[in-house]
């Protein structure tokens, strides 16, 4: 059955997809030039079966096509009408086109049972980084009022969501959480009865504890590159994938798409014709289940492709990080170690120093090139040694 399932989704964006193709084609050359190199000819493209015979394009392709050709590596089309560029880590610049919900993230705030209605405080970072927008532009799209809280200051954000009255939630988990703990804390009146959360995990555990503050917590699953990919009608319903967009479960070997059961690379297809990220390695891992209503859905996030680590929404990578420190003087070496306290992600930085460098001033300026490279907040540990392996451990318990 869930083959069947997997084969009828694909046939529904059969045709959405060869829309895309063939009007991209003409407008982005360099998608042009990467239907060639596999031998495709853009008007014999019929739907997935065809658009799949693409190898997957890694966002360590995408950042190399940027910096070769920026800002954006040749993948808008040149008449597309921008209205934003954004940064993510890397840097990545990612752009918001024209129009309303260019992300999708309405229909999971629908979901949620967020609507005009209500005022949504947004706790995701208006920084640089996309999330606050596209949640933004999703929660205007249903007709609800913003409040565009950010991240940092749970005291004023806990203050403001009592005085007028917030009704909805979207932004991490964890960050819930901390508010709910800190609007008991001042015993202020909470006012919050619905949530979308995302951009973490969200185990049993944490989703318990939200749900006796929240009667209404729902998780859903996007990328900084493509939206929504996924998101839940009901709690650990699976997540259905939305309307717009194409998603593959991919072999991690052949980056074929699987028809069964098994964990593979999430691999993204967009129907925008003046945007043509086609079969783009997201770097996550997922695999196919049935829902609860008998749909397809995807099983979660089950882990990272590579190297990368999310902290806090954020990704960070042993090569960013490597740029980010390698230069500062007097430091031998260092490793970053993730952790989990109180459903809370934690970051330490482990540094050697040079003999005779002021360790304090040392880690000062550590600290303060976490904050302004990496864009992470850290606390900064000077050690005599480090164990051999990875410039970071995570040691996180998601249970």
């Amino acid at each position: 059955m869930l083959a069947d399932l997997i084969a009828a989704n694909r046939k529904q964006r059969d045709q959405a997809i060869a829309r895309m193709v063939s009007v991209s084609a003409a407008r982005v050359p360099a998608f042009a030039a990467r239907l060639a190199a596999a031998g495709l000819d853009a008007t014999s493209v019929r739907g997935s079966g065809d658009v799949s015979r693409l190898p997957v394009f890694t966002k360590d392709q995408l950042l190399a096509a940027q910096r070769a050709a920026p800002p954006l590596g040749g993948a808008v089309a040149s008449d597309a009408a921008l209205r934003k560029l954004f940064c993510s880590p890397g840097p990545l610049y990612e752009p918001q086109l024209a129009g309303p919900d260019p992300w999708r993230w309405a229909e999971a705030l629908r979901a949620t049972g967020i609507g005009p209605s209500d005022r949504v405080l947004n706790c995701f970072s208006y920084h640089f980084s996309p999330a606050g927008a596209m949640l933004e532009e999703g929660c205007l799209a249903v007709g609800a009022t913003v409040i565009p809280a950010g991240v940092g200051n749970h005291d004023l954000q806990v203050q403001v969501a009592a005085d007028v009255t917030a009704t909805a939630y979207v932004g991490l988990p964890s960050y819930l959480k901390a508010l709910v703990d800190k609007a008991a804390e001042r015993r202020l009146p909470w006012t919050i009865r619905r949530a979308l959360v995302t951009a973490e995990p969200l185990p049993d555990s944490l989703r318990s504890l939200l749900e006796a503050a929240v009667p209404v917590v729902l998780q859903a699953y996007g990328t900084a590159e493509a939206g929504l990919l996924g998101f839940e009608t009901a709690p650990r319903s699976g997540l259905r994938v939305p309307d717009e967009v194409f998603v593959e479960v991919c072999d991690l070997d052949s980056g074929a798409p699987r028809f069964d059961d098994g964990i593979g690379q999430v691999v993204v297809t967009l129907f925008e014709p003046a945007l043509p990220l086609v079969r783009f390695g997201t770097g996550d891992l997922s695999a196919w289940t049935i829902g609860h209503d008998q749909s397809l859905r995807l099983a979660g996030v089950l882990g990272r492709l590579g190297e990368a680590v999310k902290v806090r929404g954020l990704f960070l990578h042993p090569r960013q990080a490597a740029a980010a420190l390698g230069r500062i003087a007097g430091l031998v070496g260092f490793r970053f170690v993730v952790s989990r306290v109180e459903h809370q992600d934690a970051l330490r930085c482990e540094i050697v120093s040079e003999t005779g460098a002021d360790q304090a001033a040392l880690a000062t300026t550590v600290r303060d090139q976490i904050r302004a490279a990496l864009r992470l907040t850290a606390d900064v540990v000077c050690v005599a040694t480090l164990p051999a392996g990875s410039s970071i451990v995570d040691e996180r318990d998601w249970k």
